[in-house]
């Protein structure tokens, strides 16, 4: 009797792979590779026409789009386009869309290129003042060290600066590849401190870092002021919580001294009209700031924000839609640790969240992150690396 398995496909890779395994020839496996991928791409706000076209071109091809109802008879002035079909079929109506008016070009550019994101990223090294760090290589696991008298997760432990490097020393101990050291507190209902009060706080801190570990240093921050003194102690790393939107100058500061940069998504209030998409839209506008400023794109890492301008039901959302990200291009960095989505889902104190961190850093990784930013760092070191092993996963024949 036949056995029957349905085979998930997640890009091109893991179309060649599997059309190989059946034993096709490599002319076979060019041709019918891109027919087993499947993907589905909402576009916003498509002018009525275009939108008209882009189902016309999409139909013929054998794929199939979503537009609203009133687009066929011209009542609405625009819509939104979802399209389903295989990369081949992309590949044929991207080529006609090209040859087309209404702005149909440019955005045959723009889902090429979200197509080309969707694909697994080519490993690099990122240069972050004189360390390098592999990026696609492995998950890096980043530590948080807090000089706060006031953070949500570990009330002021380490605002001595003493305490502060003796515990940057143990995570990197601990496997930490980068630590991220922060002196404002950003849990809900903080308030906030001057810049003279944040860098009397970090900078006695930071200048024992850069001396004695050998490990690159992040600082999180989103005052430029603040930044710039950091990079003239030797910082390695921007984290800016706000994406340049705090402080117009950050990104001016970053560009100038060459240093990667962590863009997180942010706001004031939780009104989304579609989450997912005004979170991309968000950190899209921020990484083209940046670029704008003078950042080279391989030096922009990208942060959803759990935990910040979200309600508990939206960061559940944004977990379960990390695979989104990926449509940006760039390296995901996760923040889930001790937050209180994890409290509020298993009824616990901060104190005992670290299973449910395990959990979320453990399906991040599966989704495509490649940094995870802990306060447990020993025990989230062995998830990474265990996640690591089942996601990166080849069978020795395929890699020769």
């Amino acid at each position: 009797m036949a056995n029957f398995r349905v085979v998930e496909i997640e890009d091109l890779e893991d179309a060649r792979r599997e059309i190989r395994r059946v034993g096709a020839d490599e002319p076979g496996i060019r041709i019918m590779a891109p027919k087993a991928v499947f993907r589905v791409i909402k576009i916003e706000k498509v002018r009525t026409v275009a939108a008209n076209l882009i189902k016309q071109e999409m139909l013929s091809k054998g794929g199939e789009c979503a537009i609203v109802r009133g687009a066929a008879n011209f009542s609405v002035d625009e819509s939104d386009v979802l399209l389903m079909g295989t990369l081949e079929q992309y590949r044929r109506l991207i080529s006609k869309l090209k040859m087309q008016a209404f702005g149909l070009p440019a955005l045959a550019e723009e889902l090429q290129r979200v197509l080309n994101n969707m694909e697994k990223r080519p490993s690099y090294i990122l240069d972050c003042r004189g360390y390098r760090l592999p990026i696609g290589q492995r998950t890096l696991v980043m530590g948080i060290l807090n000089v706060t008298p006031d953070s949500f997760s570990d009330g002021g432990k380490f605002f001595d600066p003493g305490r502060a490097v003796e515990h940057a020393h143990r995570m990197v101990e601990e496997g930490a590849d980068i630590i991220d050291v922060g002196a404002e507190s950003t849990r809900p209902g903080h308030t906030p401190v001057p810049a003279e009060e944040e860098q009397a706080r970090l900078l006695p801190v930071l200048r024992r870092l850069v001396r004695e570990l050998k490990v690159p240093i992040s600082v999180d921050t989103y005052k430029a002021s603040t930044a710039r003194l950091a990079l003239e102690e030797g910082a390695h790393i921007i984290n800016d919580q706000w994406s340049f939107r705090a402080d117009p100058e950050m990104a001016a500061v970053c560009a100038k001294y060459g240093v990667p940069v962590v863009l997180m998504h942010n706001r004031h209030d939780t009104n989304y009209r579609n989450l997912m998409e005004e979170i991309l839209a968000f950190l899209a506008e921020s990484i083209r700031i940046g670029v704008e400023a003078g950042i080279s794109r391989e030096k922009i890492i990208v942060d959803p924000g759990i935990g910040l301008g979200k309600t508990y039901e939206q960061n559940l959302e944004v977990l379960k839609s990390l695979k989104e990200l990926k449509t940006l291009g760039q390296p995901i960095l996760l923040g889930t640790s001790r937050k209180s989505v994890i409290g509020k889902t298993l009824d616990l104190p901060v104190d005992e969240r670290m299973e449910g961190t395990a959990a979320t850093v453990a399906l991040g990784i599966a989704s495509g992150v490649d940094i995870v930013r802990v306060h447990d760092v020993k025990e989230m070191v062995r998830v990474a690396r265990m996640s690591d092993a089942i996601v990166r996963y080849r069978r020795q024949d395929e890699e020769e």
